[in-house]
């Protein structure tokens, strides 16, 4: 990874921030889909966890030609009125390394209401009531609302970065860009 390209968010009076990250994301996921190789890796350098929000930045790390190959599928397409994309750019020294990964909360109970239904052919008022709203897990995590296209359901993809350490680990990543073990470069 040794080239970047910062996707930056632009104010609209129409449609809030977390609205237009939403799509950004959305698209991004498909372009990668597409595109294959599972070697470019995403950030948000303005995040904050305590607030928690992914800012207004999304940037996509990799080599030039996988970066390249991302843009010239035009991915962009429906956003270019919303956005500002700098050229594909070489990294500056970086602060250091960090993994930037998907955490799924482990009891979303939609998710454990369906689960019930399949394996207890159960009707959903029993699977509500034997699995409460109150079993939900709240992940104090920015997140980017995303839709299925298999199962047409919305979720929330939660975002975490880990801590900034000295050394790169090469690695495979998602078709969110998202990866436990590739690192990014963050500067």
């Amino acid at each position: 990874m040794d080239h970047y390209i910062d996707i930056t968010l632009l104010p609209d009076p129409e449609f809030s921030p977390n609205l237009l990250m939403n799509a950004l994301f959305a698209k991004l996921h498909r372009g990668l889909v597409e595109t294959g190789k599972n070697r470019i890796g995403v950030s948000f350098p303005q995040h904050d966890d305590t607030r928690p929000t992914l800012g207004p930045v999304l940037r996509l790390h990799g080599k030039v030609e996988d970066l390249s190959r991302l843009m010239r599928h035009n991915w962009l397409n429906g956003m270019r009125d919303h956005v500002h994309s700098n050229e594909i750019s070489p990294i500056p020294p970086p602060k250091g390394f960090r993994n930037v990964y998907r955490v799924q909360a482990k009891s979303n109970p939609e998710r454990l209401r369906r689960r019930y239904m399949k394996r207890h052919q159960a009707d959903p008022k029993a699977a509500e009531e034997a699995i409460p709203d109150t079993v939900a897990e709240y992940l104090p995590l920015p997140w980017v609302t995303l839709g299925s296209h298999s199962t047409g359901q919305r979720f929330r993809l939660f975002i975490a970065h880990a801590p900034i350490t000295g050394e790169a680990t090469e690695g495979k990543f998602s078709h969110y860009g998202l990866s436990r073990n590739a690192t990014i470069p963050w500067f």
